[in-house]
């Protein structure tokens, strides 16, 4: 019993020095909520991510607003924007089910909500699964992605470049001035 016990103990030890040697040929990992918009999965940083909401039965549309901002809605005494995604990044708009979210994101001091179609997991993505978002053979604006993930599972997560997306540095420079 002793030797199958130390057999494991070596096992375990010489696995855990195949994950630390797998892990730096990986490179940084990187942590995105992971969300569809149509068929497709996109992925943002989670760092950024507020918190996910159902969509309202109301959202108040802003008037002479681009078509690709449906409103604001009331998050706990807060008016937060609300974009659809698909519009804003040029794709065909589906419509929205009951698995439909709103996902609020929080860069600095600027808050707003994007509309999803369903969110799916929050997974880590490691540089050695990314790829450049210019070879990107899709409907989607490549100016709003920063990479393309390829995970082991064999699908295509676009990860967002959500500054570019909202120009977030204009509006953040024209706050503080």
């Amino acid at each position: 019993m002793a030797e199958i016990k130390d057999l494991k103990n070596d096992n375990s030890t010489k696995n855990q020095d195949f994950k630390d040697m797998d892990a730096e040929n990986l490179g940084e990992e990187h942590i995105n909520l992971v969300f569809m918009l149509g068929k497709e999965n996109f992925g943002v940083d989670v760092n950024i991510v507020s918190e996910i909401v159902r969509v309202p039965s109301f959202i108040t549309r802003v008037p002479n607003a681009p078509m690709y901002i449906k409103g604001v809605m009331n998050l706990r005494g807060n008016i937060v924007p609300v974009f659809d995604m698909q519009l804003k990044i040029g794709m065909m708009q589906s419509p929205l089910d009951e698995e439909a979210r709103i996902i609020v994101l929080a860069i600095k001091d600027v808050m707003f909500g994007i509309i999803v179609n369903s969110v799916t997991e929050v997974r880590t993505i490691y540089d050695s699964q990314l790829e450049p978002a210019t070879k990107l053979s899709s409907s989607v604006d490549k100016r709003y992605v920063l990479w393309v993930a390829k995970p082991a599972d064999e699908r295509l997560i676009l990860l967002l470049d959500v500054s570019a997306l909202f120009d977030l540095d204009q509006i953040l420079q024209e706050d503080n001035e």
